[in-house]
């Protein structure tokens, strides 16, 4: 181990995208640290030769030892308002400058979320990232567990990173996956970590280069090219491996007059998997099926042909958990809320899905973003899984006094998450429908109680079938109830500032503190943490800010108002601010957030 001393800020290079090879992991310790802060730098080789790094900027803490529960929000750095940045006022989009002129770093805020604590709320360390920028970091994995390392996505950059978090809040880089890593596949979505400790990931793009590309399976694949389809699965390991690349079509085509591509492939496929979920204890993993990634970010495109946001379901056999095996390719119904815009039905961009976790259990939940729905089917392990559709965000609008003007239409429905003692469901809505102004959008986030619909079996009755069901929230007594619901307004648009959303990706809090003084992974979910942020590039922006929700089942959702900005003393953490433990480099955009606690901490 090589340790050295670095300066207290780095210049920041762009070289291109490239993958992997877990080298030797480099710790810096400096000597002459920025009043207050602890530089503290790890990196790995990557296959292309060249070094990688994350430098950990640590804020000293002065209240005291005590046990301590953290978040984890994904940044993406936008950079300074007005002539610093180059751009005037407002937001950026795109690549942005700090106040050296340089292009800022992405990075891994970890942010104190332990309830009494004097520093509950404040960003103390910000991991920066280099030397890739401007690479839009997206997803992590859902839940994190002891012992576990943090995976996590970069879009642009066609990057995966592993993160060592076990001592927390110093964060250290094991590994990460370039593009040349994974040719068959781009776009990195979401994780899942196995047991094992290795992780699941889907790729919602295409191939790197368009055209014939073989799997580490042995089976070919047509593709056009990066962001296209079809997409992919890949298996990671904790060094930053990658195992191996499945196909996510199938060998025949799935369904030419549904599955439309730009350009068209010759193999039909509505392969485009977001939403990763895995049942280990039934060998099966799932993924759900968003869009042609370049294509969606064309509003005329994905308007036009509404096939370009996919309806559909793929579900893998993974009893050889390094080869994935898909079984199925379902898809969702229409129901009764007929959209003007074909691309707003309710079965249009399945963006996420969530598996049951109890062994009495086998249902599986979907949600879709243009549609602003969830689905569900009672049976995994169903050769032809049915779907029917079960709730309907207009319901939710409703409650909020908001419907009318808000529907479910192109409610921008994102995360999805079932707690893990199978009884409560949660479900973000961005609120991002470009047809009403930012004034009248908003977004939500709203928890069902799931109970009576999975005693119901294999067969269950709900169903929203008829236009008095959209908003009532279903007619039949096993239909899913709607226990709470939060109004998270947002507040910037995209460029054109027509859409303005609220949260988007989530996280659910499964630890406590037990007698013994030390945390403990729980069934029971008592609070959320949500972010506001969609993707600039697609016109879709949000108020960056990571928001706390506490959560009752007999009361519903309240927003924790003590999770505070350290600087503005408001609710939520803001990400737009100038000055970071890093510097002072401008605002960020929030995207993934995760629950984690130190290994020494957690029993």
């Amino acid at each position: 181990m090589h340790v050295f001393a670095a300066p207290n800020r780095r210049r920041l290079s762009v070289p291109a995208a490239a993958s992997l090879l877990a080298a030797a992991l480099v710790l810096v310790a400096c000597g002459s640290d920025p009043p207050g802060t602890r530089v503290v730098r790890s990196s790995v080789k990557g296959t292309d030769g060249k070094t990688y790094w994350v430098e950990n900027h640590i804020v000293r803490d002065r209240s005291g030892p005590r046990r301590r529960e953290w978040v984890l929000a994904w940044a993406g750095a936008e950079g300074l308002r007005g002539k610093a940045a180059g751009t005037g006022a407002g937001h950026t989009h795109g690549p942005s400058a700090s106040a050296s002129g340089k292009v800022p770093p992405d990075f891994l805020a970890v942010i104190d979320a332990t309830k009494g604590s004097p520093t509950y709320g404040k960003v103390v360390n910000t991991a920066t990232l280099g030397p890739l920028t401007q690479s839009e970091p997206h997803h992590m994995q859902y839940t994190w567990r002891k012992g576990q390392h943090v995976y996590a996505g970069a879009m642009f950059a066609d990057t995966d990173y592993v993160f060592d978090v076990s001592r927390l809040p110093e964060v250290r880089l094991t590994g990460i996956a370039l593009g040349r890593d994974t040719p068959c596949g781009s776009v990195p979505d979401a994780f899942w970590t196995t047991r094992d400790g290795n992780a699941y990931g889907s790729y919602l793009g295409g191939p790197d280069v368009a055209g014939p590309c073989r799997y580490t399976n042995g089976e070919v694949r047509v593709g056009n090219g990066f962001g296209g389809t079809p997409g992919e699965v890949i298996r990671l390991d904790t060094r930053g491996r990658v195992i191996s690349e499945t196909p996510a079509a199938t060998r025949e085509s799935e369904h030419p007059d549904r599955c439309h591509s730009v350009p068209q492939i010759p193999v039909a496929s509505c392969a485009n998997p977001h939403g990763i979920q895995v049942r280990e204890d039934l060998d099966r993993l799932v993924l759900s099926d968003f869009a042609e990634a370049r294509n969606y970010l064309d509003p005329d495109t994905k308007l036009t042909d509404p096939t370009l946001l996919r309806n559909s379901l793929r579900i893998f056999d993974i009893a050889n958990r390094d080869r994935p095996r898909l079984l199925s390719v379902s898809y969702l119904p229409t129901g009764p809320r007929k959209d003007m815009l074909p691309a707003f039905d309710e079965d249009r961009m399945v963006m996420e899905n969530a598996l049951t976790s109890l062994p009495s259990h086998r249902g599986l939940f979907a949600s879709t973003m243009a549609g602003g729905v969830i689905y569900f089917t009672p049976d995994v392990m169903s050769p032809h899984p049915a779907w029917q559709e079960v709730f309907d965000s207009s319901a939710a609008y409703r409650r909020l006094g908001l419907d009318p003007p808000l529907t479910g239409s192109n409610a921008g429905s994102s995360w999805l998450a079932i707690t893990p003692d199978d009884k409560y469901l949660f479900q973000t809505v961005m609120g991002s429908d470009p047809r009403w102004p930012l004034a009248k959008n908003s977004g939500m986030l709203f928890v069902l109680d799931v109970q009576k619909l999975l005693r119901s079996g294999p067969h269950p009755e709900c169903r929203i079938d008829t236009q008095a069901e959209i908003g009532a929230g279903g007619a039949d007594p096993d239909c899913p109830a709607l226990v709470g619901v939060e109004q998270i307004k947002g507040g910037i648009g995209g460029p054109q500032g027509r859409v303005g959303i609220g949260p988007h990706w989530g996280s659910m809090d499964h630890f406590q503190i037990g007698k013994d003084g030390y945390y403990h992974e729980s069934t029971q979910v008592h609070r959320v943490v949500t972010a506001d942020y969609f993707l600039s590039k697609a016109g879709i922006d949000g108020d960056h800010k990571i928001c706390m929700t506490d959560f009752d089942a007999r009361t519903g959702l309240a927003l924790d108002t003590s999770f505070k900005d350290e600087r503005t003393g408001q609710p939520c953490v803001a990400f737009d601010r100038d000055a970071w433990p890093h510097g002072t480099v401008g605002h960020a955009r929030p995207h993934g957030v995760l629950f984690v606690v130190s290994d020494s901490d957690i029993r």
